[in-house]
């Protein structure tokens, strides 16, 4: 593959500002007090005037942090964007930002994601900058940076942090999140014993880089480059690869050329980039969460998108990429295979290639003789991943959006990675109302249960988590497992990581917690799904459950005060994106006053 895949088409920079129409100007420029306190402050720090003046000044939003070892490059990464700027004629500062390492953050870094929207949009704002390169990969950085970009919308480019490196395991292929999952279900029942489980501890995860599954970091990578927000290939780009750090250069480069050009996102963010971003998703086969990320970042930019769109886009735009935990190969893979304009080039029938990128060009133009290898990591449309079956089409599909009694304003399901003969299920439910009470029923060898019972866990969502924590993914009972199951129902109004897989139906809406129906259902009840209907039902009749109804009352509060009562308050629910009430849309915000 050549090294210079994510080297943006070369373009001649139209100059559109004038170096006294920059942002930067407004603290920089003035003669009077506050413009000489800003200029001695700069000064304070060894620079020389002449650096930072009559330049434009690119602030570098880092996400880094030695608590998010999926970024632990981007140190190293920023002074290859700083080269860049400072070689196109810009002033870099780097800016450190809310990391949000997905395995450490607790109780779920959902919760943060907007927060680390509020913190990208208002250093962008309170700042002297004219642009931007975000910096981030582990799964909420890049929904949470591009959300305040959009917000702030001034120039910005995004920089992937990149997947880590394979691993193998006696012969085979090892994903991150996929097979501490298999491998953990194996341990409860004594197939990995101990000195064996404290050895793949130490080299599953071998080098910095995101997960290398098409989990949900390369979801929204992908769905960030197939937007137009990052340079053609970045996002497959190893972390720990040189072409890393020669693509995070050419971030550099550009933006300096995008504040001069004033190509702000809102002069290329469209509907149509939304739609390519979803297509793109749905033939990776990619993480159920993008379904929530997707209509926040859509929102930001003033675009409605429903997940009742990503559903259709799904029904018809098959899953072609041979990547865990849908296929059997991992990112690494795909990057040598030729990264995500080679899926783009096959899936072009379905895309506006006339949709602008980062680049200043047509997304057709950025992808165009990108053709991939043909080693089985990239399908043809005609022969996806998985073929449907006469008994379930619809297995082989990204994404499914179910409605029903159970999830009136929807929940979500990944066929792909489900067990075909489940999609179509009707099972007596178990339910539990916390995730705590849930995992020791697990490990109860004497659990009221079998292979058609449909588990079920709430108040696991927005509200209830609270911030939708990645419980969805229920385990199997330890005495089920001793049986040979290995997946079974799962039903939740949280999440579930995008590196698992299984049967399980998410972001229940209405969740719980604020009273949605999944607060009614009763252990012994009836489920019932159906994927060809999109129906998700609890086999309850009406007047049962208006007595439940009416007997039913909300959880108590557990939080008094801080970030998480405010994230409670003012959190919308899973199918409008969870983002904050008070930051949807895109209605102009002032910029800030200078005296």
């Amino acid at each position: 593959m050549s090294t210079e895949s994510a080297r943006p088409p070369t373009t001649t920079t139209k100059h559109n500002k004038t170096i006294d129409e920059l942002r930067s100007q407004r603290w920089f420029a003035s003669d009077d007090i506050r413009g000489f306190a800003h200029r001695q402050r700069m000064q304070q720090q060894g620079l020389a005037r002449e650096e930072f003046m009559g330049r434009p000044v690119i602030g570098i939003i880092n996400t880094w942090s030695e608590l998010s070892p999926c970024h632990a490059h981007l140190r190293e990464r920023a002074e290859a964007v700083k080269r860049g700027v400072l070689q196109a004629g810009g002033y870099p500062l780097e800016l450190p930002a809310l990391s949000l390492g997905e395995v450490m953050v607790k109780p779920t870094t959902m919760i943060y994601r907007n927060l680390l929207a509020i913190e990208c949009e208002e250093l962008l704002r309170s700042l002297p900058l004219d642009g931007a390169v975000l910096m981030g990969g582990c799964d909420k950085t890049t929904p949470g940076l591009i959300m305040g970009a959009l917000s702030m919308d001034i120039p910005a480019i995004y920089l992937p942090a990149g997947p880590m490196l394979n691993d193998r395991y006696k012969g085979q292929a090892v994903g991150a999140g996929t097979h501490t999952k298999k491998f953990w279900a194996e341990r409860t029942i004594g197939n990995v014993g101990e000195a064996e489980w404290i050895k793949l501890e130490s080299h599953m995860t071998r080098t910095p880089g995101t997960c290398n599954t098409m989990g949900t970091a390369s979801t929204m990578t992908a769905i960030a480059e197939a937007m137009g927000f990052s340079l053609p290939g970045a996002m497959s780009i190893p972390a720990v690869d040189s072409e890393h750090s020669r693509m995070a250069w050419r971030c550099g480069e550009r933006i300096v050329s995008m504040v001069w050009e004033d190509w702000r996102p809102s002069r290329f963010v469209t509907k149509a980039s939304f739609v390519n971003a979803v297509t793109a998703y749905m033939a990776l086969g990619g993480s159920t969460n993008a379904a929530v990320h997707l209509p926040a970042m859509a929102g930001r930019a003033g675009i409605e998108l429903t997940i009742d769109e990503l559903d259709a886009i799904a029904r018809r735009v098959p899953v072609i990429a041979n990547l865990y935990p849908s296929g059997e190969k991992l990112m690494e893979d795909f990057h040598y295979a030729g990264g995500l304009p080679a899926v783009l080039n096959k899936i072009a029938a379905h895309l506006d290639l006339s949709a602008r990128t980062v680049t200043g060009r047509t997304l057709g133009e950025d992808i165009a003789g990108r053709e991939g290898e043909d080693d089985g990591t990239i399908l043809d449309t005609a022969t996806p991943l998985k073929q449907g079956t006469p008994e379930c089409p619809e297995a082989g599909i990204a994404l499914a959006v179910l409605r029903g009694n159970l999830c009136p304003d929807g929940a979500v399901i990944k066929p792909s990675a489900a067990t075909p003969e489940l999609l179509r299920h009707t099972g007596r439910a178990l339910v539990f109302d916390s995730n705590a009470e849930m995992l020791a029923a697990m490990a109860d060898e004497n659990l009221d249960c079998d292979a058609s019972t449909v588990l079920v866990l709430r108040n696991g969502g927005p509200v209830g988590g609270p911030g939708m924590p990645e419980w969805g993914n229920l385990p199997i009972p330890k005495k089920l497992l001793r049986e040979g199951v290995r997946d079974m129902l799962r039903i939740s109004d949280s999440r579930m990581s995008g590196t698992h897989y299984g049967t399980c139906v998410l972001h229940v809406s209405p969740e719980s917690a604020v009273g949605g129906p999944l607060a009614l259902l009763k252990t012994g009840d009836e489920v019932r799904l159906d994927i060809g209907a999109r129906s998700l039902d609890m086999l309850v009749s009406d007047e049962e459950l208006a007595a439940r109804r009416a007997a039913w009352q909300p959880p108590a509060p557990a939080y008094a005060r801080g970030y998480t009562k405010i994230f409670q308050h003012e959190v919308t629910q899973a199918h409008l994106g969870c983002d904050f009430a008070s930051l949807a849309g895109n209605a102009a915000t002032p910029e800030p006053q200078i005296y």
